[in-house]
């Protein structure tokens, strides 16, 4: 089947839902340009043996996420490779396992990257369901494993419960899913009042993943100066959200707050280009973001014909951020390669790699009995920031440290706007310390 183009997408031609599917977490994005096959390894095999990296990634060869978890590999082999020659002297290789979006393939490629490709260490994931399947490999093999896409606690609840057997799980990114929650709470405190959201309605999609950040959030909230008006739990098969705007907008809610990432296109679409009978179509009576991961596609907005302008979400990082100086440099060197910009779990694998590089060298070995101890002491400063991993007795054993002291650990909010040339950018509107825009309020509802 044809994929439609975004013209047909914003004038209504065709089905919105049906030409959008694609643009989802964990489905086909069509983008112009291809990667070539990675069944074949990258790097540079020659001279003493190499150092061989294994990433687990879903369908890099036609889901936008997945590719650019690989993509975001390669950047760091390259460069060290380039930079830095290789660790210790010795090449580096990547060897990609495609987990298919399943836990069953995702068991399967792990177990050839470790046994067959004989890696050294194994990066990546997005699925939690995915995740938690590999688990109990990455503890048999007692091979390191750097998480970068997949937010579950499952797997620190294990390392917590039975440290020596899981203590190869270190999660570089994202954050876990309760320090999801509070990144929202904490968004909700800082900023939401000053950009007009005084009361917002809540709602969350009923898939595993939203979970406990809905639970977060729903405990929290009361303590913030924003007025819940309303929550709701809607059905993943939901695909219609003009009964639930219409609530919204009886509640005289400001803004809907969302945590999203399979329905999101019909989310979004309802919002600013809704399925009612006047035309021309009319935006909804409130403002609109979240937890919405079709956002964070850097494609996102030629993708929709710009329906997700004003629309807010939050990521890692974005092309115009500067969480530390890494970030740009890894930004261009991305755009430089691939002609676009990395997704929010390429910034984590980026960061996993290369931590994993600075800790083999600096202890001369690639056994992971001997690193997992000083990656458990590490400060590393990398494009997503300031990376720590919580004590092996903490409730988030090995999970990245959330500190909302500290703004380079909390992500960034991040609204979709239209600049002079009519291009759409993903601009920073939280934390103040890397807001490259303030937050524009959609034209009507000024």
């Amino acid at each position: 089947m044809g994929a439609a183009t975004a013209s047909d997408v914003g004038t209504g031609r065709l089905d919105r839902r049906t030409v959008l599917k694609g643009v989802g977490a964990g489905s086909v994005v069509p983008l112009a340009g291809c990667l070539g096959t990675y069944d074949a390894v990258v790097g540079d095999s020659s001279g003493p043996e190499p150092v061989r990296v294994g990433v687990l990634a879903p369908n890099p060869q036609s889901d936008f996420i997945g590719r650019s978890m690989v993509q975001s590999a390669q950047v760091a082999v390259d460069e060290r490779n380039d930079d830095h020659d290789g660790i210790d002297d010795r090449a580096v290789e990547l060897v990609v396992g495609d987990t298919n979006g399943s836990p069953l393939e995702a068991k399967r490629e792990y177990q050839r990257l470790v046994l067959e490709e004989n890696v050294d260490v194994t990066v990546g994931t997005f699925a939690s369901e995915a995740l938690v399947n590999i688990m109990d490999e990455i503890a048999e093999q007692e091979t390191l494993h750097l998480t970068s896409g997949a937010a579950t606690q499952e797997v620190s609840q294990l390392v917590r419960e039975e440290y020596e057997r899981y203590k190869y799980h270190f999660r570089v990114g994202p954050t876990n899913d309760t320090d999801l929650g509070r990144a929202q709470i904490g968004f909700m405190n800082d900023v939401a009042g000053d950009i007009g959201w005084e009361s917002i309605a809540v709602l969350a999609e009923d898939y595993p993943w939203a979970d406990v950040p809905w639970e977060t959030v729903q405990d929290r909230i009361d303590d913030t100066p924003v007025e819940n008006v309303l929550s709701r739990r809607y059905a993943p098969s939901k695909n219609d959200f003009t009964d639930l705007y219409d609530e919204i907008a009886d509640a005289g809610a400001d803004a809907a707050f969302i945590m999203t990432a399979h329905t999101g296109n019909d989310a979004l679409f309802d919002w600013s280009y809704p399925n009612r009978p006047a035309e021309p179509p009319q935006p909804q009576p409130f403002a609109f973001g979240g937890i919405h991961v079709p956002m964070q596609l850097p494609t996102y907005y030629e993708q929709t014909n710009g329906a997700c302008r004003y629309g807010v979400s939050y990521s890692a990082a974005t092309e115009q951020s500067e969480i530390t100086e890494k970030t740009p440099q890894f930004v261009d060197k991305y755009e430089e390669t691939f002609g676009t910009y990395p997704q929010d779990m390429g910034y984590y694998t980026y960061d996993a790699i290369n931590l994993f590089a600075e800790v083999a060298e600096s202890e001369e070995s690639l056994d992971s009995a001997d690193l997992v101890p000083v990656i458990e002491d590490i400060s590393y400063t990398g494009a997503t920031g300031n990376v720590r991993f919580y004590d092996p007795d903490d409730t988030y054993a090995h999970d990245r440290v959330y500190d909302p002291d500290d703004p380079t650990t909390v992500g960034v909010y991040f609204q979709w706007q239209e600049n002079d040339e009519g291009v759409g950018v993903r601009e920073v509107i939280w934390p103040d310390e890397y807001a490259t825009s303030e937050y524009v309020t959609p034209p009507w509802l000024e």
